[in-house]
């Protein structure tokens, strides 16, 4: 089989394949083959083939009773026959932006063909164009990935798979920055009972961060001038933009300078690397709430330090709420449609995954990386 990405499919596609003139049949209820040509030049005959039209074949290729199928009979079917992958309800709902609850139909007018523009893409490289939304939900083909890249293997935990690797910090750095698919969910990443502290929903960080934000900024409110707790509260906010850009930038990717050793490569992936790795996860795109706090209480020791108690509420208030508005933020330019004046943001946001994440470390503006010179611009030239 090429080495070539292939699209997620909606199973009621599938099923309108389901004529002698066009035929396509699922394995596993995941694979899937487009079978027309193939009809007439079975040993059995096509009649055989025909009632699981647009169905799948997994039971009945196993059936040594009607059919035995030897292993070159599968491996004929990939190397010439699998156009695709059947999209689950989870990636129906999650890797097509989709806002609601039901099922969306995956319409990628895929004809059995490969068009002739995704020929020869290759989702693992950076591009000078962004990809299109259809494109990102194209899902990694796990087996021609490990073999092509000799990086790692999506059906296995990631994280134990960095730790006892021997990859360079160059090389792992490439891979990582290199965007995969997994299409199943969430890829694991531990593998045990540590798996489910590392999965948040987007909801959790309003639901969880929300009430006590608002009960720390009305507590320091209540005790000061309407005024000085507004401007505090505001400068909480603004200095929060700051921050954001400085976490991301020397912290999330402090790329360059990591320690070239497996602990720290572990590290890192941990950190931000999974993220960069399969960016369109719905569940790795917030701070689960434990790294938050880890993650947040130098700047409360260093704010409460500095500033009279009160006014320290208000301003962590309005920093932490900007922080809030962040990690939404960050879901939705990934998982969301949004309207025109802000599909800017969306653009740049994925630039920095698909075009140069050296650059546009800015996540809910642009600003600092205008001040800081590391804005993304239109003319940036293709990685080799």
């Amino acid at each position: 089989m090429s080495s070539r990405s292939l699209p997620l499919i909606s199973s009621t596609e599938v099923n309108k394949h389901n004529t002698e003139k066009d035929c396509w049949v699922t394995l596993y209820q995941r694979k899937i083959y487009n079978v027309t040509g193939f009809l007439n030049e079975h040993p059995g005959g096509g009649d055989i083939i025909l009632p699981y039209a647009g169905k799948d074949i997994t039971e009945i290729m196993s059936d040594i009773i009607s059919h035995e199928h030897s292993e070159s009979a599968y491996e004929m079917l990939d190397d010439s026959m699998l156009i695709g992958y059947m999209a689950t309800s989870i990636e129906e709902e999650e890797l097509l932006n989709n806002n609601n609850k039901t099922p969306v139909e995956m319409k990628l007018n895929y004809t059995g063909e490969i068009p002739s523009d995704e020929q020869n893409y290759d989702m693992y490289e950076f591009h000078e164009n962004l990809p299109t939304l259809e494109k990102l939900s194209i899902q990694t083909d796990f087996e021609e990935d490990a073999k092509k890249h000799k990086f790692l293997d999506l059906n296995k935990p990631l994280l134990m798979q960095i730790l006892r690797s021997n990859f360079s910090k160059e090389f792992y750095l490439d891979q990582v920055h290199r965007p995969r698919h997994y299409g199943k969910g969430s890829a694991p990443l531990f593998g045990n009972f540590l798996e489910p502290l590392s999965l948040t929903p987007w909801w959790v960080i309003p639901v969880v961060w929300l009430p006590p934000n608002m009960a720390l900024f009305f507590y320091g409110a209540y005790n000061l001038p309407f005024l000085t707790a507004i401007s505090f509260w505001i400068m909480g906010l603004f200095v929060w933009t700051f921050v954001e850009y400085c976490l991301h930038r020397f912290i999330f990717h402090l790329d360059g300078y990591l320690p070239d050793h497996p602990i720290f490569l572990t590290l890192h992936f941990l950190l931000h690397g999974i993220h960069h790795y399969l960016p369109m996860d719905g569940y790795r795109l917030v701070l689960p709430p434990t790294l938050f706090i880890i993650l947040a209480y130098p700047f409360y020791k260093l704010i409460f330090a500095i500033f009279p108690f009160y006014i320290a509420c208000v301003g962590f208030a309005g920093g932490t709420l900007g922080y809030i508005m962040y990690d939404v933020t960050h879901y939705v330019l990934h998982h969301t449609k949004l309207p025109g004046f802000l599909q800017d943001i969306k653009t740049y946001h994925l630039e920095h995954h698909y075009k140069n994440y050296e650059m546009g470390f800015g996540v809910t503006s642009r600003f600092w990386d205008v001040i800081f010179n590391t804005e993304i611009d239109s003319t940036y030239e293709k990685r080799n």
